[in-house]
């Protein structure tokens, strides 16, 4: 199978090299011309309004997906016109506003932070007096691992906030006091079939995943999976989403969702009978999907700005290297590892050892 994919970031790497075996081959539709996917697969190196490539591109392949949320809706659904999409656009739209996803998420019954949209900066003071403080101003569209937000601790703060996002569409969220962050990684099938991946556990520095956890057993497992169940419903999803949740004293508080595999679900490489990939693979392709069930007590530590030296990560028992090719820089995700282990506090140990070894390469 000839398989679009629009993109040629890391996810659409790990999306080329997991769909290998299978015969489903690659072709990557990514304007930037050091993209790292393309060791994995075909790439079309061209502007997405580009004419002639979206005619080359929709000519050449038999399905199409896509590896991150901010591709342009609109080709997005000149490609759907001629061939298969998945996840359907509709999703894609959803996802790419803030805004409305959280509309989407009230109609569902699904909780979440209290939210505001913003216009102007009266809006803004109004918002914040309705709101209350602490309170997060965001970009609605476009912004991704802290980028684009604003944290608001003082009336004081509302000037700078507006000075820094103000010009483009926003939303003001408040704070949610949560005890943890979680989040599911789902698969839909084009048959309508799900399956879910244990809960993951995540920490974040400075905005960008940290490290993750898988959480097998889980006693808010079936109360995160009744959520997205009725995300991918609604949606009428093919392939993988992944629902970021709030963990508030036992209840379950939606935060976003993505229409794509995940950062967090990249320990189902090593440590799933079945990876996040390779299941949106299969469902994107009309396959049956693998079980999700996890393999030993896995976790995910990304390497952010810069590279251990490889042989000293090799050099840790029960510890898989991705390096993603993209060169290092500050807030940069250019690599991650997978630890699996056969205990969870053996996990803890390898987790440990990676970060030292990270703090030590700086």
């Amino acid at each position: 199978m000839k398989l679009g994919i629009l993109g040629g970031g890391q996810l659409g790497r790990m999306l080329g090299m997991e769909g290998l075996p299978l015969a489903i081959d690659p072709l990557f539709w990514e304007p930037e011309a050091t993209a790292c996917a393309q060791l994995v697969g075909e790439h079309l190196c061209a502007a997405y309004d580009d004419p002639a490539a979206l005619a080359q591109f929709a000519q050449q392949v038999e399905v199409c997906t896509y590896e991150f949320e901010n591709v342009p809706s609109p080709v997005l659904g000149a490609i759907a016109a001629q061939v298969p999409v998945y996840p359907p656009l509709a999703a894609l739209e959803v996802s790419q506003d803030r805004l409305t996803e959280k509309q989407l998420f009230a109609r569902l019954g699904i909780p979440t932070a209290p939210y505001a949209a913003v216009d102007s900066e009266a809006a803004l003071r109004d918002a914040v007096a309705s709101l209350g403080l602490p309170a997060i101003l965001k970009t609605r569209r476009f912004g991704y691992d802290g980028k684009g937000q604003y944290v608001i601790r003082s009336e004081g703060d509302i000037p700078a906030a507006w000075q820094a996002l103000g010009g483009v569409p926003l939303i003001l969220e408040g704070f949610v006091n949560f005890v943890r962050e979680v989040s599911i990684v789902a698969a839909r099938g084009r048959d309508g079939s799900t399956v879910f991946y244990p809960l993951s556990e995540n920490v974040h520095r400075d905005g960008i995943l940290f490290t993750t956890r898988a959480r097998p057993g889980d006693s808010q497992q079936p109360q995160a999976e009744a959520i997205a169940g009725k995300l991918l419903a609604a949606l009428e999803y093919v392939g993988v989403l992944c629902l970021e949740l709030f963990d508030v004293n036992g209840t379950l508080v939606a935060n976003e969702f993505a229409p794509r595999v995940h950062n967090s679900g990249h320990w189902t490489i090593e440590g799933a009978e079945t990876s996040q990939f390779e299941n949106h693979l299969r469902a994107v392709a009309g396959l049956p999907l693998g079980s999700t069930a996890c393999v030993g007590f896995p976790a995910l530590v990304n390497l952010v700005g810069t590279l251990p030296p490889l042989a000293s990560l090799l050099a840790i028992p029960q510890v898989h290297v991705h390096f993603y090719g993209k060169s290092e820089k500050p807030a940069r995700k250019v690599g991650h590892v997978t630890v699996r282990t056969h205990s969870e506090s053996e996990r803890e140990q390898r987790i440990a050892q990676v970060i030292e070894l990270m703090q030590e390469s700086r």
